[in-house]
């Protein structure tokens, strides 16, 4: 079986302390621009000395190893810094979602022991997170402002057109300004270094299934996970400026964006959140090599009618993950920009990537590629995990490899089985190259009077309909055959498709048991904080129609 990325299965990617990648890469150019943030350039050099000085105003805080440090903000200057900087200081971090409630975001608080947090004094945040200190267990807040990371004349013009946005930090010891946290003289780095299996990140998963856990994330497998990354681009010296438009409290980011960048010495051009016209504007400015995203992120720009108008040609590779991409999609990206795209698959219990389509070949439309070197994959029984499936049919995916997280945060790590093998709860299939694709998720699959029917199917069908944008399918109660598919869609702009044309549509291109009972057009999906797909909240209105 070939193996396609350009080294070796075998490769070994080094182990490090996370740190230790902004210190290697601001040694070696230390006046390389490593971050772009709405104009502003921050060089390594300058940025590994506000870290260092982070991370002895996080100590004068009473930070230190054992601390957990929480990170509320968007894409922006403070994130990097005060990411890194903790990390110096020897505590752990804790990504938090700005999308998520008070009461999600008080539990996570609890959960992870987060006793010091990291924001912006914008409305979007600052509020929010302070009625969570007043509830929970919280100390500090170390608050930042967005003009302090602008060049002068636009800090000026930010504050001046921007002041409505920013709220009011009142006084007193628990609130530290971000400034303040920086007017420290930098610590001196630690010559000996923490064990490479302490926990270096808490990521909480999405909570599709009851509460979010925290997978523990150690510096082992978030330093080898970006060098993975790093190590199967068949360019390692092109140059490297990545758009930062995925926000990096996301595993997808924090690693192929931040970490794996750093490694390299290249730039990121932080964007806040991703807005088609500013990304489009920062490819062409910056001349954007590398661009991480969801399919929707895709589909979005492609429907965007100035992007006939701009330069795109600098994009070198594209990589989707997060959902599958629609072949048309795919299609369209592709021969309105000339760049690569190709898809990829991981999760937060990989730090980040499993597989990966090789970039120099493009690898395979609809596969997630070959796993990454040192990740070693099997397809488990669907109803048997005990047993591989059959040759040729699909299975579990399940991985392991330097990358598999260490377990979840004061939980029962159930999924890590007795060999080490993550059981991800994906099915997939593998050809003869060494190829996988995911046909669905467990949970996903619809009963339909005992047989199996895949959303992923379906969706795929609906998707070669010129009227359809999006699509979602879920399983809905039927009173015979205990469950029925139902489709959800958007439509492209203009288009005039019914209900029961797309209904028609769908059920002459599959099976009898695969037939939808219905296909509601609505204006929009729901979709995660990545902007991805998402058929939970679908869920929960069925269930709720059905309750009634």
């Amino acid at each position: 079986m070939a193996y396609d990325h350009p080294v070796p299965f075998d490769h070994v990617v080094p182990a490090h302390w996370v740190p230790d990648l902004l210190l290697s890469a601001a040694a070696r150019h230390p006046a390389a621009a490593l971050m772009d943030f709405m104009g502003r350039s921050f060089s390594y050099a300058e940025t590994l000395d506000m870290a260092l000085r982070a991370a002895a105003g996080f100590r004068a805080l009473g930070v230190g190893p054992g601390s957990t440090v929480g990170l509320f903000l968007p894409n922006c200057p403070h994130y990097v810094i005060a990411c890194y900087g903790a990390m110096l200081a020897g505590a752990r971090v804790a990504n938090f979602s700005p999308l998520y409630t008070v009461d999600e975001l008080c539990t996570q608080v609890e959960d992870s022991e987060t006793d010091v947090m990291v924001t912006l004094d914008v409305k979007a945040l600052f509020p929010l997170i302070d009625s969570v200190r007043r509830s929970t267990r919280l100390r500090r807040l170390v608050v930042g402002g967005v003009a302090e990371m602008l060049p002068g004349t636009k800090a000026l013009l930010y504050r001046w057109f921007k002041g409505s946005e920013r709220a009011t930090v009142p006084a007193g010891d628990q609130y530290v300004r971000f400034r303040d946290l920086l007017a420290h003289k930098p610590i001196d780095v630690p010559r000996e270094r923490p064990s490479l299996d302490e926990v270096a990140l808490l990521q909480y998963t999405g909570g599709t299934t009851g509460l979010p856990k925290g997978a523990m994330l150690t510096h082992r497998n978030l330093s080898v996970n970006a060098g993975q990354v790093n190590a199967i681009d068949d360019q390692p010296d092109a140059p490297d400026r990545i758009l930062g438009a995925l926000p990096l409290f996301h595993i997808f980011a924090h690693t192929c964006v931040m970490n794996r960048t750093i490694i390299r010495g290249g730039l990121i051009v932080l964007l806040p959140k991703f807005e088609v016209k500013a990304a489009l504007q920062a490819i062409e400015r910056v001349q954007i090599t590398a661009l991480p995203g969801v399919p929707t992120m895709y589909r979005a720009l492609l429907d965007h009618p100035g992007m006939k108008k701009m330069d795109l040609r600098s994009l070198r590779i594209c990589i989707s993950g997060g959902a599958p991409m629609p072949e048309q999609l795919r299609d369209a990206f592709v021969a309105a920009t000339g760049a690569k795209l190709v898809e990829g698959y991981g999760l937060t219990e990989s730090a980040g990537v499993v597989c990966t389509n090789p970039y120099a070949t493009g690898g395979k439309i609809g596969t997630i590629g070959q796993p990454l070197p040192g990740t070693e994959i099997k397809l488990l029984d669907r109803d048997d995990p005990a047993k591989l499936a059959l040759p040729g049919e699909p299975g579990e995916l399940a991985f392991r490899g330097p990358q598999r997280m260490a377990g979840y945060w004061r939980r029962d790590s159930s999924g890590i089985e007795a060999d080490g093998f993550f059981r991800t709860g994906d099915v997939a299939t593998v050809d003869a190259d060494g190829y996988y694709s995911i046909v669905d998720r467990l949970k996903d699959m619809v009963i339909v009077g005992g047989f199996k029917v895949f959303p992923s199917y379906l969706e795929d069908q609906l998707y070669k309909h010129e009227a359809v944008k999006d699509a979602i399918v879920i399983g809905v109660p039927d009173a015979y055959t205990g469950e029925r598919p139902k489709a959800f869609v958007t439509l492209q702009a203009g288009a005039t498709a019914s209900e029961a044309d797309l209904l028609a549509y769908l059920n002459a291109r599959v099976g009898k048991h695969e037939r939808a009972v219905a296909v509601e057009i609505r204006a929009e999906l729901p979709k995660t904080m990545i902007g991805k797909l998402s058929r939970k909240e679908l869920v929960a209105e069925e269930r709720e129609k059905a309750g009634g």
